[in-house]
């Protein structure tokens, strides 16, 4: 690993995803997880402030980056929340079947290498009558964004760690042993190959 993923790259991603647009996602869908949580993709703890503290007994915080932990450790250290920190692939959730009440998962699917398998073990570390709460960019609706969007992911993928730009989020969700339950999807203010996001929530077929 260079040090561009090392070192520019997390604080990239922490910008990025820490500006009013995703901030207002957030703080739309983080409040819907309850009970025991399992975020997917902590990254550097941008959506610890949004947790209601009242419905959350803890979180357990899956992150594969050391650098993003190095990030996240203020929103740690400060969280209303108890988080018990994890270093670890979403491939290979290292909990329990049937252990959490809600999954959490915002701007992380995108760069997850094997997506459904990610899903797959969401939905089984779930128990049942869990919720999956997802927040995700991915292909838009619009036949020309979509052209740009298959052109330059290849590219985008090298250069944003390992992002995709064109993911079809809710047919991976539906594929990876989920029903929907609500689905919102809209454009957010900027560059629309890369804001184009799918919100909502989802349980256990």
């Amino acid at each position: 690993m260079g040090l561009y993923e090392r070192r520019v790259l997390p604080r990239l991603v922490h910008f990025v995803c820490g500006r009013e647009p995703a901030t207002r996602l957030r703080r739309e869908m983080v409040p819907l997880a309850a009970g025991e949580v399992l975020e997917l993709g902590f990254g550097s703890g941008l959506n610890l402030p949004h947790y209601d503290a009242a419905r959350v007994t803890r979180v357990y915080a899956l992150e594969p980056s050391e650098a993003m932990w190095e990030l996240a450790a203020p929103a740690v250290r400060s969280s209303r929340v108890p988080v018990d920190c994890r270093l670890g692939s979403a491939q290979e959730i290292p909990l329990a079947s049937r252990s959490v009440d809600s999954v959490l998962v915002t701007f992380t699917l995108c760069t997850v290498p094997d997506a459904p398998a990610a899903l797959r073990e969401a939905a089984r570390v779930l128990r049942p009558g869990g919720r999956l709460v997802f927040c995700e960019h991915g292909a838009a609706p619009d036949p020309g964004v979509r052209r740009w969007q298959r052109r330059i992911d290849p590219l985008w993928t090298r250069l944003a760690g390992g992002c995709h730009l064109d993911r079809e989020i809710p047919a991976l969700v539906a594929a990876s042993g989920f029903r929907i339950e609500s689905l919102a999807a809209r454009y957010l203010p900027g560059w629309k190959v890369a804001s184009y996001f799918y919100q909502g929530t989802a349980v256990c077929s």
